[in-house]
């Protein structure tokens, strides 16, 4: 059940398959079945970082078993994935993330 949230200021050309790379980014980096992951994409948000509208992003990644230990990984292959793909520079991303416990999730109306 991952799930993945990026928003930025940057403007997106072609939003479906981006979002499409950040579904599969996320489960390539958890080890997870892209069929569990839920990605969302906001382009072009009002957004400042350090006082300027210049490129940044802010990233939610959340996950039943999220590895703390992985944290340091797990940011560098978002920020290279946003750097490569949104040319939004490391430096103006903000990761958050959440291991979620499985009681507090829902799905298909039920929790895991």
């Amino acid at each position: 059940m991952p799930f993945i949230k990026v928003e930025t200021n940057v403007r997106v050309e072609d939003r479906t398959a981006c979002l499409k790379k950040i579904s599969t980014l996320a489960a390539d980096i958890l080890g997870k079945p892209e069929s569990y992951v839920m990605a969302v994409l906001e382009p072009e948000k009002p957004l400042l970082y350090g006082a300027t509208d210049d490129p940044a992003a802010y990233v939610s990644l959340g996950s039943i078993g999220l590895p703390e230990s992985r944290t340091p990984e797990l940011s560098a292959a978002i920020c290279g994935f946003l750097n490569a793909e949104l040319a939004v520079p490391e430096s103006r991303i903000y990761i958050a993330f959440s291991d979620i416990e499985r009681h507090l999730f829902g799905w298909d109306g039920r929790t895991f």
